[in-house]
């Protein structure tokens, strides 16, 4: 009986553990890539939604916004030519200057109306100036909210701001980098991770190639980004 109690505890020890996950990127968006190679009259339209600040916003330098070379608008440029013959829209939701906090409040009424089938949710650049706690619990909601309507959700980690230090580990951004990463693995979300590309290109010493402004991309700093989100969608 003794046994028994443990092998069962291991089991469920096992199926825990194997939830606890990031999504696969190998399958997590298999039934939206197989609506994207549909082709007509059987198709329909599939929508991207880019939810975050002024980012995905796609936002430069003396607030001028360059919305052909923002990642959101890439990453259609990179699906459209994936798939030819799919329909797909990148609607942008993102707001500059916001948070996830601010974020979550509108959700329903800006994000969930657009019934996404894939929404990539990016506030962390913003998220360091507020408590972390709060910002958890914004995040969550909106992961939530998604799931609970059968939503695709990747999570996106922040692009730099050149003001810090993304190489310290103890830089200001660092905390919600590791919380984005946890609640993927706790909600079982997709997870796109361009801070860790730009923290290789910031040890090469070349990351101010890759910005427009202190805090915002260029458009090979787009790039990196959308690099990052297409491997889910390929």
């Amino acid at each position: 009986m003794k046994s028994y109690f443990i092998t069962v505890i291991g089991v469920l020890g096992l199926s825990i553990a194997s939830m606890a996950q990031i999504a696969d990127s190998a399958t997590y968006l298999a039934d939206v890539k197989k609506e994207l190679n549909v082709v007509w009259p059987k198709n329909r339209t599939i929508n991207l939604v880019f939810h975050g600040h002024s980012v995905p916003a796609g936002y430069w330098h003396d607030h001028e916004v360059h919305t052909m070379e923002s990642y959101p608008i890439l990453t259609l440029d990179k699906v459209k030519t994936h798939y030819p013959y799919a329909v797909v829209n990148a609607i942008v939701t993102a707001i500059g200057g916001e948070n996830s906090i601010k974020g979550q409040t509108r959700f329903e009424s800006d994000v969930l109306v657009h019934k996404p089938d894939v929404l990539f949710i990016d506030y962390a650049l913003n998220d360091r100036f507020s408590d972390i706690n709060k910002v958890r619990e914004a995040w969550e909601k909106m992961i939530q909210s998604a799931q609970a309507k059968g939503i695709k959700t990747i999570l996106v980690t922040p692009s730099p701001d050149q003001r810090l230090d993304i190489l310290d580990a103890k830089n200001p951004l660092e905390p919600y980098v590791q919380m984005i990463h946890q609640l993927a693995e706790k909600y079982h979300t997709g997870l796109a991770d361009p801070y860790v590309q730009f923290k290789a290109i910031a040890k090469r010493g070349e990351l101010k190639n890759y910005m427009s402004h202190v805090n915002h991309p260029n458009k090979i700093g787009h790039e990196v980004i959308v690099n990052e989100l297409v491997k889910w969608l390929k």
